[in-house]
């Protein structure tokens, strides 16, 4: 077996790289297939605003002609940066890069190469610790999936064969937090005194839903709503303050795979108070269509996004200073909502957090049924 560093400007070393998945879960009905353009765009030096501060290497694992292996490490400039300003004075906070992409057969030989190559890496840049699954982005998913694995993946939601986490913690992971995922069903009732108080939160505190009909309509609302964004989960795991440039790839990427009528913001007078991000889930479209959208993939692609009755409630949020006072309340009504509105089966809460107790406890008050776990690793260089 063979270890070795790929080059990002050769077009079949990139072909190798992104089709690997593909080949190790073939058999897999459970898993989804990422876009194969997002794909490649993360390992383009050129055009993926991640490289304007940062850096990654990606290596595959090779017995033969045949690959057994893949993984990506980063050195995020911006969190790294981030993570130093947070440290108490005179502290050590230490370098951290992050692995992705990683995906292997079944064999520690393997895995262990594999985070070798990445350790390497990291300790050629002074970095302490790697962690991850983390990616390029800030909305990319995280961890590896340890709970779960007789159901569908979302989309976008990280999907592993069961024995990754093993292989990890055999090459020294251990770990980091925790994500939940749960669902809701269409026909669960929320407690009568939930649209009681969201009427009252109304009323007291000044607060109202704004809905879109279009993405012409959302459009301008976009800046605002990332950089609300930017600061409502400054607590979660992870954080850094997002630049422009990611802050426009990620308006580009909402854009692409948003209904509007799913989107809400609620609002203070004209001031954004809190959002909830509710998207179709194009799981199944994906499958179908291999992760690709050309030249004919994008077709049933955009009638999935209109026609889904999967939703997916993946960034649902206040700003700091209006939680605790019961607008959640109002979040909450709202999504029930629009899932009975869309005639949808269930609507699933993708990846809290298991420290964010105020959510967790909220959203079990609602009957949310928890059935899958990710598990972020951190492991010595």
């Amino acid at each position: 077996m063979r270890i070795r560093e790929i080059d990002t400007t050769v077009r079949k070393d990139v072909r190798t790289f992104v089709q690997f998945p593909f080949e190790l879960y073939r058999d897999c009905p459970q898993w989804t297939p990422p876009l194969v353009s997002s794909v490649k765009q993360s390992l383009n030096r050129q055009h993926h605003p991640f490289y304007c501060h940062s850096d990654a290497a990606f290596y595959l694992a090779e017995e033969g002609d045949r690959v057994v292996g893949r993984i990506a490490v980063l050195h995020h400039a911006g969190y790294n940066a981030y993570l130093k300003s947070q440290a108490p004075a005179g502290a050590d906070a230490g370098g951290v890069a992050f692995f992705y992409y990683f995906d292997t057969v079944d064999d520690v030989a393997v895995a262990e190469g594999l985070f070798d190559a990445a350790r390497a890496w990291a300790r050629g840049r002074g970095l302490a610790e790697i962690k991850g699954p983390k990616g390029f982005v800030r909305s990319d998913a995280y961890g590896i999936l340890t709970k779960g694995f007789d159901h569908p993946a979302a989309m976008t939601v990280p999907y592993n064969h069961a024995y990754y986490a093993s292989l990890i913690e055999q090459v020294g992971g251990e770990k980091e937090v925790d994500y939940f995922t749960g669902y809701m069903k269409a026909e669960d009732e929320l407690p009568e005194r939930l649209f009681r108080l969201a009427e009252r939160i109304k009323e007291r505190r000044g607060l109202r839903v704004l809905n879109f009909r279009t993405k012409r309509e959302l459009r301008p609302w976009i800046p605002r709503i990332q950089e609300v964004n930017n600061g409502a989960f400054v607590d979660v795991w992870g954080y850094y303050p997002v630049d422009e440039a990611e802050i426009a790839m990620m308006a580009k990427t909402l854009l692409t795979i948003a209904d509007p009528t799913l989107l809400k913001i609620v609002l203070k007078g004209e001031e954004i108070a809190g959002f909830a991000f509710i998207f179709p889930d194009i799981a199944d479209t994906l499958r179908k269509v291999k992760g690709r959208l050309f030249p004919f993939g994008w077709i049933p692609v955009l009638i999935g996004l209109r026609t889904s009755k999967i939703l997916l409630a993946n960034g649902v949020g206040l700003l700091p200073q209006y939680q605790g006072v019961g607008a959640s309340a109002l979040l909450y009504q709202e999504l029930h909502d629009t899932v009975r509105r869309r005639g949808a089966k269930y609507c699933e809460f993708v990846q809290v957090m298991e420290s964010n107790l105020k959510s967790l406890n909220d959203m079990n008050a609602l009957g949310v049924h928890w059935y899958k776990r990710h598990r972020v690793f951190r492991l010595k260089v």
